[in-house]
């Protein structure tokens, strides 16, 4: 080849080069991989591809150690809306980008506000069967709690009332988390030492909650008569609450309305009262033996004067409550001491206060509380202690006290950490007069509703069922009145309170619940704190507790 030629085509080639340089070709250079993976909020939109030299060909995922790993999961305010989710080609490939039970699709993109990282989360929360964490049956769709497990009323509120405070308001806001969860209803509850004083001055004043909780159903009766109280039985549905509550419950729901009888709320939970505590270690080392007689219970608590120290923990202070934990006294002695038809006469005003059968009572309760060497702090500290502090000194080492009666909910105000059969357990309260039997005495809480929304009715509803109850019982301090309620629920120490109410010759609801607010959770409290502060004598205070009963 000449010389010529050789440079005619070198020529030729370097113009060619030149000419695709300046941009004569229209293929794409190849990309070249970045050497860190974009952060999860700035992944690029869907519509938007990425620039070849800020992000990964569709065939590169991202190093496994720049994926989000199990622990990474988006939190709500990481998540990627629904324009900004990972296509099918920009989510991250590697194992440990997410983990079986967090992976999303590439239509299943988290939503901005819930990133979802259990399979618990993505569950289902609108079926009426095994609801999310709710131990629910098949619910009819057409009724209140039906429609509130569907979501219709995702986003309402429900306000509720109640005497419970500290632990107890714990428990009960832990036990209706799951239902708020299922129905996205948000249940506002407010607790307070005032309750009786403070719903009276609500509802007075035309701003009642939505629900109250009435540990009286006497004070109950006055607002159901007054016809504030909505008629539950409107929208429950009859034949359910016939199989799933003992007719008593139903019973004591049933109250006179403003226009005749009305069910007045459900009855959601009780408390046997029956019971006295004990530490059990310091007991046993002790060599006291537990008491089946009452002869018994005061030889024990005379010994245990005799030993140096004191036998009893009493504490009756509890707001404007002062003075109930005595009315349990009086009430346990009078099943003990009296006729099942005497005590119902006396809670319903037909025996007075002034009777002999009750000051019997009051004066047996009187023994034990008056004697300064056995009850600790003595009968002077006796109305200034707080009843949930009341037990407390039991616990020291070695113990200050040794013996309170009260119901199984007490073991809320028991110091943490303390384990029932080995730093404390209980006893039945024993029987007095043989002839009388094994009483048990009860108490508990029933739900009323004063504002008819559908919300409202739909919780009232899931009060009906023992799974509105099932949280506390496995926390323990509740038994259950429902029947669908499982005996694999309780906790210690209810398992054996249920058993003792079993074998309970007969039992009584607690008579100052069930007697007139103005009597029960009235004159009765301020009376008998009068007379145990020694302020009155047991014949005045008896004498100004009648007078109170309405004519």
């Amino acid at each position: 080849m000449s010389r010529k030629l050789t440079w005619v085509l070198s020529f030729l080639v370097v113009v060619i080069l030149l000419l695709a340089a300046c941009g004569g070709s229209k293929e794409t250079p190849t990309p070249v991989p970045p050497t860190a993976a974009p952060a999860p909020t700035e992944a690029p939109a869907p519509t938007e591809a990425p620039a070849a030299t800020e992000a990964p060909a569709a065939t590169e995922a991202p190093a496994a150690s720049e994926a989000m790993t199990s622990t990474e999961a988006m939190t709500s305010t990481e998540s990627m809306t629904s324009t900004e989710s990972m296509t099918s080609t920009e989510a991250p490939a590697t194992s440990e980008a997410m983990t079986s039970t967090e992976a999303m699709t590439s239509t299943e993109a988290p939503a901005s506000s819930e990133a979802m990282t259990s399979t618990e989360e993505m569950t289902s929360t609108s079926t009426s069967t095994a609801t999310g964490e709710l131990s629910l049956p098949e619910i009819d769709p057409n009724t209140p709690l039906g429609k509130a497990l569907a979501g219709e009323f995702k986003g309402t509120k429900v306000s509720i009332f109640g005497p419970f405070t500290d632990e107890d308001a714990v428990k009960f806001n832990n036990d209706i988390a799951n239902f708020e969860k299922a129905t996205g209803i948000d249940i506002q509850y407010e607790g307070s030492k005032q309750f009786e004083t403070t719903i009276s001055v609500r509802v007075d004043a035309g701003d009642p909650p939505d629900i109250a909780d009435f540990p009286q159903p006497g004070l109950l009766r006055n607002f159901a008569a007054a016809g504030k109280v909505v008629d539950v039985s409107k929208f429950l549905d009859a034949n359910h609450l016939k199989e799933n509550f003992k007719q008593s419950w139903l019973d004591m729901a049933t109250m006179p309305g403003k226009d005749g009888n009305i069910m007045a709320g459900v009855w959601q939970r009780f408390n046997g009262k029956s019971l006295v505590w004990y530490p059990k270690k310091a007991f046993d080392d002790a060599g006291y033996k537990v008491p089946t007689t009452w002869d018994e219970l005061l030889a024990l608590t005379k010994t245990i004067a005799d030993d140096g120290d004191t036998p009893w923990c009493i504490g009756i202070e509890s707001g404007a409550a002062t003075g109930w934990p005595a009315t349990d006294w009086i009430e346990d002695i009078m099943l003990r001491t009296t006729s099942l038809d005497n005590y119902d006469a006396w809670v319903s005003g037909k025996l007075p206060f002034s009777s002999p059968e009750v000051q019997a009572a009051v004066t047996k309760m009187s023994d034990i509380w008056f004697n300064d060497q056995y009850v600790y702090g003595g009968r002077a500290a006796i109305v200034s202690t707080f009843f949930g502090d009341a037990p407390t000194p039991m616990f020291e080492n070695p113990p200050k006290c040794w013996l309170h009666r009260q119901a199984n909910f007490i073991t809320s105000f028991f110091p943490t950490g303390k384990k029932l059969g080995v730093d404390y357990d209980f006893f039945y309260l024993p029987p007095i007069d043989p002839q009388y039997g094994k009483p048990f005495l009860i108490a508990g809480d029933i739900f009323s509703m004063f504002n008819d929304r559908p919300e409202v009715e739909a919780v009232e509803q899931y009060f009906t069922y023992g799974d509105s109850i099932k949280g506390w019982m496995e926390a323990g301090g509740a038994l259950a009145t429902q029947n669908d309620a499982k005996l694999e629920w309780y906790g210690d120490p209810e398992k054996r309170v249920a058993q003792i109410f079993q074998d309970a010759t007969a039992f009584r609801f607690d008579g100052s619940d069930q007697m007139p607010g103005a009597v029960g959770a009235g004159s009765f409290w301020k009376g008998i704190t009068d007379y145990v502060a020694g302020t009155v004598d047991l014949p005045t205070a008896m004498k100004e507790i009648d007078a109170a009963w309405p004519k």
